[in-house]
């Protein structure tokens, strides 16, 4: 088929979780079908578009609209779209995406920032691909005062029904856990038009040999995510000191990009370090003796967990970290809600190799046999044909 593919990142660098399944998932699909890509980023590096190009017969850049930062107007207060997505909006894509859509046998919209741009083209069968409301319905109030939760409770109000109508919309749309799927059918979303296409890493047949440095324990996720911030701002604060006094070769490293995000006390902190925005992350976290995933607020799955695993690093996280996953706590990770036993679940990790081994061991297992790239990308395939079957079947049927 020939598939129009309008994605929310430039796929290439895979340097953030959302970019790494983009840039899976096009190279899955780019085995089968005829790709065009229209996608927003910057130009970036010739070598970063020379590989979209090999995986693409054609692509296109759009420099993404910026938020204005004004206040917004009585007009934006009313509209039922949700602010974000009315200052963002881009007419370049919009314009490319009309003079592409018809000559496609499919459409995909990448995360709901694309998706809204296929929003209005029924002649073509259309896939919502990676469909997310848990962070949106989980996010803290901005603020305690009455102005704050009005404001809260209005956001989730319009974010909720601008995605619910997109669902509707589309043919298909996945999520990539149940927990998510549950969330769109909390909603009002169409089950039968909502499947789960979870993510996934690559993991070697045979696990390597690791000599990961002692004490070193990472958390890979760009603090810019505010939910990433507040994983780490409760581990430095909560649960690294108590790590320390047992352990005070204890080291915590964070990566991705800091992106002019105040860190305050964090990055003061002994032990502490932030390495910023990295090439490729696997090295770094092959060689940490744990990965730490602290996570309290966030929707999706967990695409660190996955890479932790897939590269035999331990894993010790949050409930909410494992969340969508069907992992088995304490087989393939320690799971723990409570800040003194995190403590000494990282503890047990550094001190009791037996332990370490065994969660590495069952933890690359488990992603080679459940999650490899290569089966979530047949997932999606049978998504895209499915909605393409689906379509056909609605346009033979009258009132459908």
């Amino acid at each position: 088929m020939n598939l129009l593919v309008v994605s929310t990142w430039l796929p290439y660098p895979p340097d953030n979780g959302s970019r790494l399944r983009a840039y899976q998932l096009l190279r899955h699909l780019a085995r089968r079908h005829t790709l065009t890509l229209l996608a927003f980023g910057e130009p970036g590096a010739p070598a970063d578009l020379d590989t979209l190009r090999s995986l693409c017969a054609h692509l296109e850049v759009v420099p993404p609209t910026r938020l204005s930062g004004g206040r917004l107007r009585t007009r934006g207060l009313l509209s039922p779209v949700p602010r974000y997505f009315l200052q963002t909006e881009s007419r370049q894509m919009r314009s490319l995406v009309a003079a592409h859509v018809d000559r496609h046998d499919a459409a995909i919209a990448l995360q709901v920032h694309a998706a809204r741009y296929l929003s209005g083209c029924p002649g073509v069968p259309r896939v919502f691909e990676e469909v997310e409301v848990g962070t949106y319905r989980d996010a803290p109030p901005a603020g305690t005062s009455p102005l704050g939760r009005a404001r809260r409770r209005l956001t989730w109000w319009k974010y909720r029904r601008f995605v619910r109508g997109l669902v509707d919309e589309f043919d298909k749309s996945t999520v990539v856990s149940e927990v998510e799927r549950g969330h769109l059918l909390a909603i009002g979303c169409d089950p039968d038009r909502v499947a789960v296409v979870p993510n996934g890493a690559d993991a070697a047949e045979v696990l390597p040999p690791r000599t990961p440095v002692a004490g070193r324990l990472i958390y890979p996720g760009p603090v810019t995510y505010p939910a990433n911030l507040d994983a780490v701002r409760y581990f430095v604060r909560e649960v690294f000191p108590l790590v320390r006094r047992a352990r005070p070769d204890a080291t915590f490293v964070v990566t991705g990009s800091t992106g002019g995000v105040d860190l305050g006390d964090l990055a003061a902190r002994d032990g502490v370090s932030f390495t910023g925005r990295l090439p490729q992350v696997e090295s770094m976290l092959s060689e940490s003796a744990a990965c730490v995933v602290p996570l309290r607020v966030g929707g999706g799955t967990r695409l660190k967990v996955l890479q932790a695993m897939a590269l035999g690093t331990p894993v010790v996280s949050t409930r909410k970290g494992i969340e969508g996953l069907e992992v088995e706590p304490g087989r393939e990770v320690l799971v723990t809600d409570d800040s003194p036993a995190f403590a000494a679940g990282v503890l047990r990790v550094l001190n009791e190799p037996a332990l370490a081994n065994a969660l590495s061991t069952a933890g690359h297992r488990l992603v080679r046999d459940r999650y490899g790239w290569e089966a979530i990308g047949d997932a999606l395939d049978r998504v895209i044909h499915r909605a393409v079957a689906d379509h056909a079947s609605r346009r033979a049927t009258p009132g459908a």
